[in-house]
């Protein structure tokens, strides 16, 4: 199976065909916490796309948050987005 940061890039760049994209596993900030778990379940993602321009942040989110509906909670726990303007 393709590792989750993989899948996480792979949906955004389809959807939303960004100019600026990073995905970042921040899971070993996690050790601990009960979504921990052995990792690669704690995310960061700061993208950057035309199609935001316009809408609020929360209707961005709530898009990119759309794509993992599937995968949380149990192979995402924790997905943190920043949307550069």
């Amino acid at each position: 199976m393709q590792n989750r940061r993989a899948i996480i890039e792979t949906r955004i760049k389809k959807t939303f065909s960004p100019s600026h994209l990073e995905v970042i596993d921040e899971s070993d900030q996690h050790v601990g916490h009960a979504g921990h778990q052995g990792g690669g379940r704690h995310f960061a993602v700061i993208i950057r796309a035309d199609c935001f321009k316009g809408i609020s942040r929360v209707d961005a989110h709530r898009q990119i948050y759309a794509l993992f509906e599937d995968m949380m909670p149990d192979q995402i726990h924790a997905l943190k987005i920043k949307i550069l303007s």
